[in-house]
């Protein structure tokens, strides 16, 4: 009978063939991540991909890459994960050890993925805390992969600095003695190194620093790269006194788990990344939410209807082709009178919104945003109080409608009503 890894190593080829028979769009080392686990165990040897597999493998994937795209007046790099296949990113990080400094929503997530392609990563939390015990329910091992900040930051070669920005201000004091020549430090968010002034992170001049941020939360990251697809991620540079730091962090980003990743700078993408959470991506549409709800609720309309035609059309039917296909293509999905509405309010809210988007450019810009977070986030019972706000929202009437008119979707079977 033939063994685990070879029949592992089979049903890699047999993925690999397939792919370059149909598909160009799936990277090396996610087709071969099934082969790639069952040879490879949080630093064991690694898979042996054959001569054969590999070239199928790559001749399916070199068709796709780095590339110049001109998005609207703007020419800009995009790489893709088939530049990274799997065999190329050990190569590349043979001698690293991934040290994860935080295990919330985004070490989670890259942690992972890191481990399920193969390579050599370490989580580093506060020991016994709440972070400690998710990890080792995720498979982390104490002592073998799992150790105190300070003592996966001394083992590291790469530092993964994934605490949450507050706890990033006030841990670097003890962090930055680890940050030695020949070492690189990654951050995923603009935030520390950004407002240096707030948050007192000043990198040392000697060694790469750079960016990789997945756009979307660590879960995301995560679902989408078991799912073989892959995120869209940012990359930046810092520091580059290798003279590859840009070349690392595209590796890195492919190996976190992106599927293509466009560059940008630690500032802009902390700018876009704070202003968009507080705007379209979290805050805005809360309050627009709300805001059409409670006006048809005052009107009226029963609860569900309010929520039907508020956030589920939206969130099941509308979102969704959007996402697809585009608003213009949204828009010629539906009936000419709702087109005709839509088409006559756009420019009203657009008209109304735009003032508070300028001052929240600022907000952020000026470090508002950033003292404010900072302030929150020190808080010895910022957990508590976040719960408390975020239950507030929990038990909106809107919110309390949604449970029930969600587990009324087929797919749910009336769940939880």
């Amino acid at each position: 009978m033939a063994s685990l890894a070879t029949r592992s190593v089979a049903r890699a080829a047999a993925r690999l063939l397939a792919a370059a028979a149909s598909s160009t769009s799936r990277s090396l080392h996610l087709l071969a991540r099934p082969a790639a686990a069952a040879a490879v165990s949080n630093g064991a040897a690694r898979l042996d991909v054959p001569a054969a597999v590999r070239q199928a493998g790559l001749a399916a994937v070199q068709v796709r890459g780095v590339k110049t795209i001109k998005f609207a007046d703007d020419e800009e790099t995009v790489y893709e994960r088939s530049d990274w296949p799997l065999e190329k990113l050990h190569d590349y990080f043979t001698n690293d050890t991934f040290a994860l400094l935080g295990y919330g929503s985004q070490g989670h997530g890259q942690g992972l993925n890191l481990r399920d392609n193969g390579l050599n990563v370490i989580v580093g939390v506060r020991k016994n805390g709440e972070s400690w015990r998710q990890a080792e329910e995720d498979g982390w091992v104490a002592g073998k992969n799992l150790f105190d900040i300070e003592e996966a930051a001394e083992k590291g070669t790469i530092l993964m600095n994934l605490l949450s920005d507050a706890a990033q201000t006030t841990t670097w004091p003890t962090l930055k003695k680890y940050v030695k020549p020949g070492k690189t430090l990654y951050f995923s968010h603009g935030f520390s190194v950004v407002y240096k002034d707030d948050t007192n992170v000043v990198p040392p001049t000697d060694v790469d620093v750079i960016l990789c941020a997945p756009k979307g939360s660590g879960r995301t990251v995560r679902t989408l790269f078991k799912e073989g697809r892959g995120i869209n991620s940012s990359v930046a540079v810092h520091q580059d006194v290798t003279g590859k730091a840009l070349e690392k962090a595209v590796a890195i980003g492919i190996a976190v788990g992106s599927g293509y990743i466009y560059e940008t700078t630690f500032q802009k993408e902390v700018y876009s990344d704070l202003y968009g959470e507080r705007g379209c991506l979290m805050g805005g549409i809360q309050g627009m939410f709300k805001a059409q709800y409670d006006v048809l609720r005052a009107n009226g309309h029963s609860p569900s209807e309010a929520f039907n035609e508020t956030c589920e059309e939206a969130l099941m039917s509308l979102y969704p082709l959007v996402g697809e296909h585009g608003m213009d293509y949204m828009y010629k999905a539906c009936s000419t009178t709702a087109r005709r509405g839509a088409l006559d309010w756009a420019p009203e809210f657009e008209k109304a919104n735009k003032p508070v988007f300028e001052r929240l450019y600022e907000s952020v810009r000026n470090g508002t945003e950033t003292r404010r977070a900072l302030e929150f986030g020190n808080r010895k019972t910022y957990r508590e109080d976040y719960d408390k706000e975020t239950s507030a929202i929990a038990a909106q009437e809107m919110w309390i409608v949604g449970h029930k008119v969600r587990a009324l979707r087929p797919d749910r079977s009336g769940k939880s009503i």
